[in-house]
């Protein structure tokens, strides 16, 4: 009898020792509680897609009351129509407000206020063995006001992304948290990785495989990582320029076709930059530029369509180099040109 009244003593004691080591806000919140505060902040991504095993779907989650949301950048945004599904059923469409080729994120914005969203000055910071939630539409299983799917697992590791997708290796080469959740799926990208209080730590990535060992990666960039960058998006400070009608041109500027680039025909004021053909032997073919591949940025510059695309080349000397980002696919690639 006083060996079970020892043991039930060391196990209260074990559990007591246990709860003070929580930190305050978890002690005071349930699991379930932490996970239904997260899900009004949630969001479900539509747009391009649903052929050739594209998914037109993804995930994203809100980070201001007015209606920003952070994603990750892929081919389903590349869409006239980007619809967003909040987590009480209401489908707004999004307007990208910008993106990040680097970091391979964009942050889109919806006409809606007084929104659930997180503060990113308020984000986590996680380490090693720390337990964490990974919210994600997974495999699009949610269409309308379902809750989003949560994975319970903890930070594997901290360590630089060494990724890539076919041949393509990742623009990203920073920090990630490597997770032992299987976060690895189609949609879940652009998702929410949160520590156990619900505190926003870090954006769940595309799908990829490790470099070294080509297996698949589950991962999330820490939000430290993101948060300079998705300020100057919602400030606006990456939109395509402007130049006066009378700016200044170099007296021998690169044109496209010089540098072996075709366009697709540029038949409505904003037909975006796809290469229709690369000439053989060109700077382009020799950068490794294809057919299909979407011209994102030159040089730093956002265009959005051939008009921009054709107006910026003719701002830059023809003895300077050339730096396109691409889209092939649902990969980001930086190419550098040079004149012959």
């Amino acid at each position: 009898m006083r060996e079970s009244v020892n043991l039930l003593g060391l196990l209260v004691a074990g559990l007591l020792v246990a709860a003070a080591l929580l930190p305050t806000n978890l002690a005071a919140q349930s699991l379930p509680e932490v996970i239904t505060s997260v899900e009004p902040k949630m969001v479900k991504i539509y747009g391009a897609g649903g052929l050739a095993r594209l998914e037109a779907y993804q995930s994203g989650f809100l980070i201001s009351g007015e209606g920003h949301i952070l994603t990750v950048w892929s081919y389903v945004l590349d869409s006239d129509v980007i619809t967003t599904v909040l987590s009480d059923g209401r489908r707004l469409d999004a307007q990208l407000v910008g993106m990040d080729p680097k970091l391979e994120i964009a942050v889109l914005k919806i006409d809606a206020t007084e929104l659930p969203h997180f503060v990113l000055d308020e984000a986590a910071s996680l380490t090693s063995g720390d337990r964490v939630l990974a919210f994600s539409n997974l495999y699009g299983v949610a269409a309308g006001d379902e809750p989003s799917s949560v994975l319970h697992g903890s930070v594997s590791a901290l360590a630089p992304l060494s990724a890539r997708r076919g041949v393509a290796a990742a623009a990203y080469r920073g920090p990630v948290y490597v997770l032992d959740a299987m976060t690895n799926n189609p949609g879940a990208g652009g998702g929410a990785l949160t520590d156990r209080s619900g505190r926003i730590a870090g954006i769940l990535g595309k799908e990829m495989k490790s470099s070294l060992s080509s297996t698949w990666i589950n991962y999330a960039i820490p939000t430290s990582e993101l948060t300079e960058s998705v300020l100057d998006l919602m400030a606006g400070r990456a939109r395509p320029v402007v130049r006066d009608e009378g700016a200044p041109k170099p007296k021998e500027p690169h044109t496209l076709a010089a540098l072996g680039v075709s366009l697709v025909p540029d038949f409505l004021d904003k037909t975006p930059p796809f290469v229709e053909a690369v000439k053989l032997g060109s700077p382009a073919a020799k950068a490794g530029v294809r057919p299909d591949d979407l011209v994102l940025f030159i040089n730093g510059t956002l265009v959005s369509s051939c008009k921009l695309l054709t107006e910026e080349v003719s701002y830059i000397d023809r003895l300077d180099m050339v730096v396109l980002t691409l889209q092939r696919g649902d990969e980001l690639l930086e190419v550098t040109l040079t004149s012959e």
